[in-house]
């Protein structure tokens, strides 16, 4: 069974050994003026990160789980220059001001559909996604992070005090949203507890939504009082009702930025050890 794995057009295949050479886990071989194949392990250990398919210039390779015709060309015309993206990662700004507009539902899960194409340890793909777009109950939410903040004030204030939450939750109890920002929407990454590479993979995840927003019109945050809370508050922990064995790592605040920036402000000169 382990052929039908890869499936090889001999027709159109350059032999050229790419797919056997990207390969991260070595399941393919190949010499010279010969066609690839499949090692006979191949089906156990592939993680079917689709590398193989995508290389190969000729479209000859087939995955058995990830059909090449599924598989949409890259439009060169579309790649970013080396100053485009520059200007894109430096101008990325966390968005703390949101227009009162809701965001659809079509458009955040366009927004998902870019993150999951994060990377995520032995392309396990682990996270899982809790999108909250509603008024009442993203304020429900805040209230409860409130809540927490009073308590880390009380039982842990040292730490407490380090993170400014006592100004916080002054500005809070005098109207100002200062916990979700009046954010129209919460988006939240998930991974299952016995999940080693899951805290990676969500805080990946949600750093390709972030950026990918941008291209949407959105902006976004992230939502740090909020994913404490998530990860240790037990009244936190049962308001969110996620499965069982699952739990949050990771909460991005998604919306319309009321404000355009117009500068690259400055940031702190990189400390290199170079070792060449």
């Amino acid at each position: 069974m382990y052929l039908d794995l890869l499936t090889i057009d001999q027709k159109t295949c350059n032999q050229d050994g790419l797919c056997a050479a990207v390969c991260p886990v070595g399941l393919i071989e190949f010499k010279k003026g010969s066609f690839p194949g499949p090692i006979k392990e191949a089906d156990e250990l592939c993680i079917r990160c689709g590398h193989c398919v995508a290389v190969c210039p000729s479209g000859s390779l087939n995955h058995r789980d990830m059909d090449v015709a599924a598989c949409p060309p890259l439009q060169k015309e579309l790649r970013l220059s080396s100053s485009q993206c520059e200007q894109f990662l430096k101008s990325r700004r966390s968005i703390r001001t949101y227009k009162k507009k809701s965001v659809t539902k079509e458009t955040l899960e366009n927004l998902i559909d870019i993150a999951r194409y994060a990377p995520s340890g032995h392309n396990s793909q682990g996270v899982e996604w809790l999108v909250i777009a509603q008024k009442k109950e993203l304020h429900r939410l805040a209230c409860i992070v409130a809540d927490w903040m009073r308590f880390m004030l009380e039982k842990m204030p040292e730490f407490a005090l380090g993170m400014h939450m006592d100004r916080t939750l002054d500005r809070w109890e005098q109207g100002v949203d200062v916990i979700l920002r009046g954010a129209p929407a919460l988006v939240i990454a998930c991974g299952q507890q016995d999940d080693r590479t899951a805290p990676a993979s969500c805080t990946i995840a949600l750093t390709y939504l972030e950026l990918a927003a941008i291209g949407l019109g959105l902006g976004c945050c992230w939502a740090g009082y909020f994913n404490a809370a998530a990860s240790s508050y037990p009244q936190m922990k049962k308001a969110l009702t996620l499965s069982d064995g699952h739990q949050s790592l990771g909460a991005m605040m998604v919306g319309y930025p009321k404000f355009e920036y117009q500068r690259l402000p400055q940031r702190k000169s990189p400390e290199i050890t170079w070792r060449l």
